[in-house]
């Protein structure tokens, strides 16, 4: 027993240093003090190498420090470096000619660049409000993140026409469908807003009752073992396509802790090992015996995935692997799961993280180089994935070994 305590001891003093060189990387070379918001294209010293902004990461950016002072009690460097994400977000992100429709990326001052049809725009924006006023109060902040997830919602579910125009991605006449992303990310938008917003619970708890459903119903496929990323309206495997066939294990595995913690609030065992189910088939399927860590796509078939990044290894997914394998750890008491968390931590430490700089590669070769040595940042890659996995863990590992969670707060 004394054994596994040091060792859950030895993660969480990890972990906690890993968070605090995350939080720091950002807070010292990401946040813009000139226009506001956050640069998230940064090389490995913490240099801007492009100064275009992800629409994406100033909602994920304004979630993140929030969300620190939700576990850890409000800091005023947390709460300004929300705050200006958020505010950069209100000002200049909106496309006033599309009823709430948000860019994908704009300028360093806010000018439009490019606007997609994908709603991820929006669940970020609802996202860093939600948190914001759960910290603040302020209301606001609350009411933007309603109108938002409304917003998705309807878009979602094919009730409006999508305001900015662009249509669905194929002609719809030859090929239509579900994608896994849209209830799932909702599902995890529903849960922030439920924390923070009791008013609304019966709205929230249906929602994501909805949201598991169609993910179970559409997406999981038993006699394939998987979970399927594209599937028809009705959720028929369509296996004679490339796009047909994607599992994108790290996807899946996110999911899993999304699932768990709606089958933990509400006490829904089959629910739990229906998610339990979901990550063992996507660990199985992902993960690279020969050079460890989890490969970014597979094909269902097992025949070539069209992605030529299919085989390359991605921070985000390693983040979502520890939070899910050490939730099904706490929950069940399996040490499988502990083992999985073992594995890669592991894999993090040796292929990923920076001990030099702080913050993590993002994109690695199959073999564990990174394939970008000197980028800590992108379009896609912020202070989000890997703060909240830290922050997650942070808490469970305080939990599992009998701590209070928030009892640890990042240095300056």
């Amino acid at each position: 027993m004394d054994a596994h305590r040091e060792q859950l001891r030895s993660y969480r003093d990890w972990v906690q240093a890993e968070l605090r060189a995350c939080v720091n990387f950002w807070l010292k070379h990401g946040m813009d003090r000139e226009h506001g918001g956050v640069y998230t294209c940064l090389d490995r010293t913490g240099q801007i190498y492009s100064t275009d902004k992800s629409v994406w990461m100033q909602g994920r950016c304004g979630w993140t420090f929030s969300y620190l002072c939700h576990v850890y009690g409000p800091r005023q460097e947390w709460l300004d470096a929300a705050k200006s994400c958020i505010d950069f977000l209100e000002d200049h992100c909106i496309n006033p000619d599309a009823a709430g429709r948000m860019y994908f990326t704009v300028t360093a001052e806010g000018r439009p660049l490019r606007q997609r049809r994908y709603c991820f725009s929006e669940g970020f924006y609802a996202l860093a409000n939600a948190e914001y006023y759960g910290v603040t109060g302020r209301k606001e902040h609350l009411e933007r993140a309603r109108r938002a997830y409304e917003l998705i919602w309807q878009l979602n579910q094919g009730l409006i026409a999508d305001p900015a125009g662009l249509g669905p991605k194929t002609i719809p006449e030859t090929r239509t469908g579900r994608a896994l992303a849209n209830p799932m990310i909702y599902l995890n938008i529903t849960s922030v807003l439920r924390r923070v917003d009791p008013e609304q619970q019966a709205l929230y708890d249906e929602r994501a009752r909805q949201c598991a459903q169609e993910i179970f119903k559409y997406h999981v496929k038993p006699d394939l073992r998987c979970t399927l990323e594209n599937v028809d309206p009705e959720g028929n495997p369509r296996l004679y396509y490339t796009e047909g066939r994607t599992v994108n294990p790290g996807h899946d595995i996110e999911c899993v802790w999304f699932l768990l913690e709606y089958a933990d609030r509400i006490g829904d065992k089959k629910l739990h090992e229906g998610a339990e189910q979901i990550f063992n088939w996507a660990i199985e399927a992902g993960w690279d015996e020969e050079y460890g860590g989890l490969l970014y796509f597979v094909d269902c078939l097992r025949k070539p995935p069209e992605a030529y990044e299919h085989d390359m290894k991605l921070w985000w997914p390693h983040n979502e692997i520890l939070i899910s394998s050490l939730m099904l750890y706490r929950d069940t008491g399996e040490e499988k799961y502990l083992t999985w968390f073992d594995r890669t931590v592991a894999y993090c430490k040796e292929h990923f993280a920076d001990p030099e700089n702080g913050e993590w590669y993002g994109y690695l070769r199959r073999d564990g180089l990174p394939t970008m040595p000197s980028t800590k940042g992108s379009t896609f890659k912020g202070p989000f994935h890997l703060p909240r996995s830290l922050i997650m863990c942070d808490v469970m590992l305080g939990e599992l070994l009998g701590g209070g969670a928030g009892a640890f707060a990042p240095e300056n």
